[in-house]
């Protein structure tokens, strides 16, 4: 028993110990990463909304500086921040120098470059990168004046969901075959089923109900209380659909048109005529273009190539200017794209983003430095905090002011108008059946027989049976009664 004490207390505290030592070593990590982090760090940005701005008070302010405040406070530093002089992201001329951030890192100028810098293989053989801190890709920047759709082919049907049609088409065939059946079954509407034609046949029926959804009127006009109350509910229904059709149709126009855009791919922009397109000059952009085997993105290269004294642009402001100046879609981060969008209601951003890429914090080539940069990007999104930078920089100034405020009529909607149709088709057919069994039972007290063979027999006689020689003539000879007079009394 001792001896398990024993080994049980020697288990305890060598996990006690093996515990604290993974905590010893985790502390001694992240500390030794710190010494190796100098105390005053000199970073380099670029005047890029809404990554660095620049205050009335000539400070900066935007993503990029609140994400340089939460690494220097995770990781324990100083920094100084200054924009880069040339104004430019950083590209290798013919004689292999480099301009912009890479460049101030290149000649030590900058520990740091905190911007939408992005990650390419160019780049990563001159400087470090550090894990993406943001997503991107290349969209397409266009006015919605320029880029709206002309006229749908099928834009009458855009008013009414497909669910809706779907609906009035199945109302407008049931409607018509319960007026089929009503003018069959009532009396009052089919007198003499022997010798007297139906007028509401099943063509006739199909054309009623098509006069009644175009408020026109049609031929004929119900003459029983069944028929007629079909027919009511169905002009109930029409009138309704009506007014919310055209309500839908003017606000499909009104609203809705000028924000479809025309131009949604690469594609659309090489088979348009209408808007010229570019990118920055030197951009890695116009870089994914160019090296790209992608015969359809070799010719967007080509034609910017051949254009690019009228095309390329000098910086992302710049093309986001001529976009809304001109015919002109300008091809650019889609990250940066969005962020105009959110601010100007008379742009929008193409849905198709191509060549993903992500934008990475830069410093020189080996730098100790990316590491520890590294682990602290991964536990700010870890943490939530890169979400909530992102929705603070990037909030939708538009959400409020420029909504459609239109969206296609749903079936829902308009729940309770086929609810009444059903109810008033279901009470017409009861109804219809009631003056045929008064009938009935008026003939069958006149002929001295039982009330439900001369029930049977008027249902054979309007179902298209023939009746025997000899019921004809005993109906000839037999008085009848006004039954739809009695229904009406």
């Amino acid at each position: 028993m001792e001896k398990a004490l024993t080994l049980l207390l020697a288990v305890v505290l060598l996990s006690l110990g093996h515990t604290d030592g993974e905590e010893n070593t985790g502390a001694a990590v992240k500390e030794r990463t710190k010494r190796q982090i100098p105390k005053t760090v000199t970073v380099t940005t670029i005047l890029e909304k809404p990554f660095a701005m620049k205050t009335e008070s000539d400070a900066l302010e935007g993503y990029a500086v609140d994400l340089l405040s939460e690494l220097a406070q995770s990781l324990g530093f100083n920094y100084t921040l200054h924009v880069v002089k040339d104004g430019k992201y950083g590209s290798k001329d013919q004689e292999g120098n480099w301009n912009g951030m890479v460049g101030e890192i290149i000649r030590k100028e900058a520990t740091l470059a905190v911007a939408p810098l992005t990650i390419t293989t160019v780049r990563e053989n001159a400087i470090s990168f550090s894990k993406p801190f943001m997503q991107t890709g290349i969209g397409i920047l266009l006015k919605k004046d320029a880029a709206a759709e002309g006229s749908y082919l099928f834009g009458f049907l855009s008013p009414f969901s497909k669910e809706l049609w779907i609906g009035i088409i199945i109302s407008y065939v049931i409607t018509s075959l319960c007026l089929f059946l009503v003018g069959r079954v009532s009396p009052c509407e089919w007198t003499e089923p022997a010798s007297e034609q139906n007028q509401f046949t099943l063509l006739n029926s199909l054309w009623y109900g098509v006069g009644a959804l175009t408020l026109q009127g049609a031929e004929p006009q119900p003459k029983s209380v069944s028929a007629r109350i079909i027919a009511v509910i169905w002009w109930v229904f029409s009138i309704t659909l009506l007014a919310a059709y055209i309500g839908s149709f003017a606000s499909y126009i009104n609203n809705n048109t000028n924000h479809t855009p025309n131009i949604q791919t690469v594609e659309d922009l090489l088979r348009q005529d209408k808007l010229e397109f570019g990118t920055m000059s030197n951009s890695s952009t116009f870089n994914f273009f160019k090296n790209s085997k992608n015969p359809k993105f070799q010719m967007i290269y080509e034609y910017m190539d051949k254009r690019k004294d009228r095309v390329l642009v000098k910086s992302f402001s710049e093309g986001v200017q001529r976009v809304r100046e001109s015919n002109y879609a300008f091809l650019g981060e889609s990250i940066s794209q969005d962020f105009v969008v959110a601010k100007h209601c008379d742009l929008i951003r193409a849905p198709e983003v191509i060549g993903g890429r992500g934008y990475g914090i830069a410093a020189e080539l080996d730098s100790p430095l990316i590491r520890p940069l590294t682990i602290a990007i991964l536990e700010l999104f870890e943490s939530g905090r890169l979400e909530y930078l992102r929705q603070k920089w990037w909030e939708n100034t538009c959400s409020t002011k420029d909504q459609t405020g239109w969206a296609p009529v749903q079936t829902q909607m308009l729940g309770g108008i086929f609810l009444i149709l059903g109810i008033g088709l279901a009470l017409g057919l009861i109804v219809s059946f009631i003056e045929l069994v008064c009938k009935s039972k008026s003939n069958a007290d006149l002929q001295k027989r039982s009330c439900c063979s001369a029930f049977s027999e008027e249902i054979s006689l309007r179902f298209g049976k023939t009746q025997s020689s000899e019921g004809v003539e005993k109906d000839q000879k037999s008085p009848t009664s006004n039954s739809c007079d009695e229904v009406k009394a």
